[in-house]
């Protein structure tokens, strides 16, 4: 255990909760810049995209510190983000806020069964003697114009269905959760989306 482990070692009896690390490159992203250039000019779903926006989320879930501690942790290990290239803002609870701004639809997509982060599990182990699971995904945030339902169009533009509807998830091989209100706490163990029938190895290119 590290010699600092006293000072972030959770008190004896600490019931589990969860806390999420939302990461954004401080830079521009160009990735998120390259998807919403295709979506625009190549899918039928990107028709009316306003914007495109990339952050990871981690979700942190174990018997945890205080939110300052779990804080300093989460900056002093490259684990979790690099603090010289990326902002990370931490939401301890439900009625924190997310930086998820108005108009946006949210939409969270993980590789199926390679979300857990183990290295980074172990190292908060060595450094504070708990144990917790870390899960890890990426957010995209979408805006479309104000013509139509914001929701469903995420999900078509998102959610690969065909070769022109879809881009950055693809349903064969990778799980979804789509929070067009209200960003759950626990967003990764939140009821999960219907699987799209329709999608192919053919289509989901992904």
């Amino acid at each position: 255990m590290s010699p600092h482990a006293e000072a972030v070692r959770p008190r004896r009896g600490t019931r589990p909760r969860t806390v999420q690390a939302w990461i954004e490159l401080r830079a521009e992203d160009p990735e998120a810049s390259s998807a919403e250039s295709v979506a625009r000019t190549r899918l039928a779903s990107g028709a009316g995209l306003v914007a495109l926006r990339r952050l990871r989320l981690v979700e942190l879930r174990g018997p945890l510190p205080a939110r300052r501690d779990v804080e300093g942790l989460l900056h002093r290990s490259i684990q979790f983000y690099n603090p010289h290239k990326e902002r990370c803002q931490v939401r301890a609870a439900a009625r924190d806020p997310v930086p998820v701004r108005p108009g946006e639809v949210a939409v969270l997509v993980w590789d199926r069964d390679g979300e857990r982060r183990p290295a980074a599990e172990h190292w908060w182990d060595h450094q504070t003697g708990a144990r917790i699971e870390v899960r890890e995904g990426t957010v995209w945030l979408v805006t479309f114009a104000p013509d139509g339902p914001p929701g469903g169009r995420a999900r078509r533009l998102v959610i690969t269905e065909g070769r022109d509807s879809g881009l950055l998830c693809n349903p064969n091989a990778q799980e979804w959760r789509l929070a067009e209100d209200r960003v759950p706490l626990e967003w990764f163990a939140s009821a999960p989306e219907p699987r799209v029938a329709s999608a192919t190895a053919e289509g989901a290119t992904r």
